[in-house]
């Protein structure tokens, strides 16, 4: 199976549909409830809303899914029943093998309790067509990469006595993202060094986004958010309730972190835990999600974001 560990829920939606084709007279039994073994599309719902929710013991790398809603209806057509499945889950991963999986059920029991009747009944043109959810759907592009800035909070590593581990990680995810790290520092566990260089990027360097790592827990020398919290403009309480969250749920010890993240200007200031997992955990509950503060800075509030899901909406209709 794949790790989907690392990621968090979003709603995500699947519709799939398929085709039972047979004569025109089993059409009209059908719609007439003449079948000998029953309503064949009340037995068919109820077969494609059990195999939806059994879906991952069937379909060896399918994840089991809380499933919020399973709905499956039917399109009556002269020579064909259209079967149509929608599956709603706030979850981790995609739905769309759930859906096609509750379509491909209904279908398979419809066809049991028509074939007596009908010695040309085949199925087929089953496909998902439509999804949406998941990192996909919250992606903002930029003509322009943004330029971010690291900052590694140690004073052991600023002597030279320990080897950043945090600090890479955070370059090596910003890399793969919308983003140019143009700086990357390591500075001693001293407030005013800290705050000033802070406002040396965000002030004269004109950095977009600045990522502090260390600093940011209870001990005597950590004073990186009180370095950070005085310039901020304005604060973003979310940016470090998502950063904890996302560590409670794999660590206890992640409450006792003291990040903060704001807006000075035009820059976003973010800071993170020291551990490498700690930010590991916090750039993967932050993207992709984060960058969409850049065009609500820039005065465009929601309205890229939401043409983007417009297009994407109308390809998979398509």
């Amino acid at each position: 199976m794949i790790d989907v560990s690392p990621k968090f829920n979003t709603l995500r939606y699947a519709r799939a549909e398929g085709f039972l084709f047979g004569k025109p007279e089993t059409m009209t039994r059908i719609n007439d409830r003449s079948v000998p073994k029953g309503d064949v599309r009340e037995v068919a719902r109820t077969a494609g809303i059990m195999a939806a929710k059994r879906c991952s013991e069937w379909i060896t790398f399918c994840h089991p899914i809380p499933l919020d809603w399973v709905e499956i209806s039917f399109e009556m057509q002269e020579t064909a029943m259209k079967i149509t499945a929608e599956v709603r889950s706030v979850w981790k991963t995609g739905v769309e093998v759930e859906a096609i999986t509750a379509v491909t059920g209904a279908l398979l029991n419809a066809y049991d309790m028509l074939k007596p009747l009908d010695d040309n009944l085949s199925l087929g043109e089953i496909r998902v067509v439509k999804k949406k959810g998941g990192k996909s759907d919250f992606v903002d592009r930029f003509s322009t990469p943004l330029k971010a800035a690291v900052l590694v909070i140690s004073d052991s590593t600023f002597a030279g006595k320990r080897e950043d581990k945090s600090g890479r990680i955070i370059k090596q995810f910003l890399e793969q993202q919308a983003v140019e790290v143009a700086v990357y520092d390591i500075l001693p566990d001293e407030q005013e060094r800290i705050t000033a260089r802070l406002l040396e990027l965000a002030d004269q360097e004109s950095m977009d986004l600045i990522f502090t790592t260390g600093g940011t827990g209870l001990g005597p020398k950590d004073v990186t958010p009180e370095a950070a919290a005085p310039i901020l403009d304005k604060e973003i309480p979310g940016i470090s309730e998502a950063i904890r969250k996302h560590g409670k749920e794999r660590t206890p010890y992640a409450m006792l972190s003291r990040e903060v993240a704001g807006v000075r200007g035009k820059c976003l200031i973010i800071t993170l835990p020291g551990s490498s997992n700690g930010a590991r955990e916090s750039m993967e509950a932050l993207f992709p999600g984060l960058l969409h503060a850049f065009p609500m800075m820039r005065g465009k509030g929601h309205k890229e974001n939401n043409e983007k899901h417009g297009k994407n909406e109308r390809e998979n209709k398509a």
